[in-house]
């Protein structure tokens, strides 16, 4: 298992933010031993995307070359809540939307991740046994002090926002899990240093060697301001549809495409360090390259045939602003001279639901069909941003269609109605 000289350059260089003792961990990579590498997530949310992917990506890579990830499921601390970074804890969450977060999360995880080469662990095997003695020997570990040293807690400190004791109980368990597992190596974003550095100390008050903190960057959303994160909505989901991932990578602004390639595909660095010298100095169109993102992304998460359909539907839909062929149908009943509202079927003959012409109320009542998920507020702002049009039309207040009308919302999302004359 002895690793070379590329692949050591390649583990502790690219996609790394820090490493707390690279000359360790150096040694432990050279050494013919497994390492253990951990990973925790708490199940807050079903979804990851693509900031998560540079470190599952780590993980992988590690992987390849021999050791073992020890997946650490946070079904205990997901409960009480982690800030990491933001100015509110989060909400608590029932054992059984802990239980199917987590089994959507891990189905993502290992399209990254080997699974056969991964150990999962549940942290309620051993917190689920803690006794209030447990809890009294862990927190007499640390003091406040160290707690008040971590960035998020002591800026709510100084602003005089709360912090409930149960956060201040959350680094503490975590390091717990590191114990627990015999950590070698644990990864996480460089908002968890603190955490990492927990388990790091609490393993050498427990006897064991200190764990290695690897911690990778924080990837920026598609927005290119601020870090990837579905509450701020510039993220890209592993699990999204293979067109939208594509087109979500087109619209990334052109500073993102080299960090991006570096942090999420396997093109050698030399090539990477080509492209951006290329649009830097020969004049290169950053859009070729952005296409070419689009298509390692999806290849990654779904295949080489979805990466081709998705680049043809972008460059149909977006580019040549055409409905695609597979685009939804609804069929319609023209109004009276009297009603309002549009009688609107799944299918001819079908059964009718009424809905208002007003274009907001059909975007609302249609979400599903458009993939939009839209509150009618959100629906209002699309038609108010010009971002609805039919039949290539911007859409007004009201709707004015037609047999065979094309409803656009967005770039990418279209709807195709039918007259019902039966």
């Amino acid at each position: 298992m002895a690793i070379s000289l590329e692949d050591l350059r390649t583990v502790m260089d690219r996609g790394v933010a820090e490493i707390i003792d690279r000359n360790e961990l150096r040694k432990m990579l050279e050494r013919d031993t497994p390492l253990r590498l951990k990973m925790g997530f708490d199940p807050s949310s079903k979804d990851i995307h693509l900031g998560h992917v540079v470190g599952l990506r780590k993980l992988r890579q590690l992987q390849d070359l021999g050791h073992k990830v020890v997946l650490i499921v946070g079904d205990w601390t997901a409960q009480i809540g982690d800030p990491s970074g933001q100015s509110a804890t989060r909400p608590v969450l029932t054992h059984e939307q802990v239980q199917e977060n987590a089994q959507t999360y891990m189905r993502q995880f290992f399209k990254v991740v080997d699974r056969d080469r991964t150990e999962v662990a549940w942290q309620s095997e051993w917190f689920g046994k803690f006794n209030l003695a447990d809890v009294v020997r862990l927190t007499g570990s640390f003091t406040v002090a160290q707690m008040l040293a971590r960035d998020d807690f002591k800026r709510r400190y100084e602003g005089n926002r709360p912090i409930a004791v149960t956060e201040l109980l959350y680094p503490m368990l975590q390091a717990y899990d590191s114990v627990m597992v015999e950590a070698d190596v644990e990864f996480g974003g460089t908002d968890q240093k603190f955490n990492l550095l927990m388990g790091r100390e609490l393993q050498e008050m427990r006897g064991q060697r200190p764990q290695q903190c690897f911690m990778v960057p924080i990837l920026e959303g598609t927005d290119g301001v601020q870090k990837m994160s579905k509450s701020l909505g510039n993220y890209i989901g592993v699990d999204e549809p293979p067109e939208d991932q594509y087109g979500k990578a087109l619209s990334l602004p052109d500073s993102l495409i080299i960090p991006y390639f570096s942090l999420l595909s396997d093109l050698p660095t030399s090539e990477i360090d080509g492209m951006s010298e290329a649009m830097e100095h020969g004049g290169a169109n950053p859009m070729e390259f952005k296409k070419r993102l689009g298509r390692e992304i999806v290849a990654t998460f779904w295949s080489d045939e979805d990466a081709a359909a998705a680049e043809a539907h972008f460059e149909q839909t977006v580019q040549r602003r055409e409905a695609p062929d597979e685009a939804p149908t609804l069929w319609f009943t023209r109004p009276d001279s009297v009603s309002t509202a549009l009688a609107i079927s799944s299918g001819p003959g079908g059964a009718k639901t009424l809905v208002s012409l007003a274009t907001v109320e059909f975007i609302f009542h249609h979400h599903a069909e458009l993939g939009l998920n839209q509150s009618r507020t959100a629906a209002k702002r699309l038609v108010s941003q010009g971002a609805v049009e039919v039949d290539g039309q911007r859409a007004g207040d009201v709707l004015d269609l037609r047999d065979g009308s094309v409803v656009r919302v967005g770039k990418r999302r279209y709807l195709r109605l039918r007259e019902d004359r039966a």
